[in-house]
């Protein structure tokens, strides 16, 4: 079922992750029905608008890690592509502070 797709594990852990934020988010909604507030985003968000824009955020950060690795090996001097958890444990700050401040 899932053979179509590299299962490393940092794709396995950042989808697990995603997976649990929405968990986490319905059990809290479910909880505490959200309302709309104005963060330092352009606009009136929910608690789900933020998990979104974090969420499509931390993808595009993960996609632009992996499509620089090489050049930013080339502009630092590093033997190889840096890790790819520098990128999930960037994201996953990013996503928190959308989600916080947002």
């Amino acid at each position: 079922m899932f053979a179509w797709m590299v299962w490393t594990t940092p794709v396995a852990v950042f989808f697990t992750c995603i997976v649990l934020m929405l968990i986490g988010m319905t059990v809290w909604e479910l909880k505490s029905p959200t309302v709309m507030r104005k963060g330092w985003l352009p606009m009136a968000t929910t608690r789900g608008d933020r998990l979104f824009i974090g969420l499509l955020t931390a993808a595009y950060i993960n996609l632009a890690w992996v499509g620089l690795g090489e050049h930013l090996a080339q502009w630092f001097s590093l033997e190889q592509e840096p890790s790819v958890w520098f990128s999930f444990v960037l994201s996953m700050a990013v996503l928190a502070l959308i989600m916080k401040k947002g």
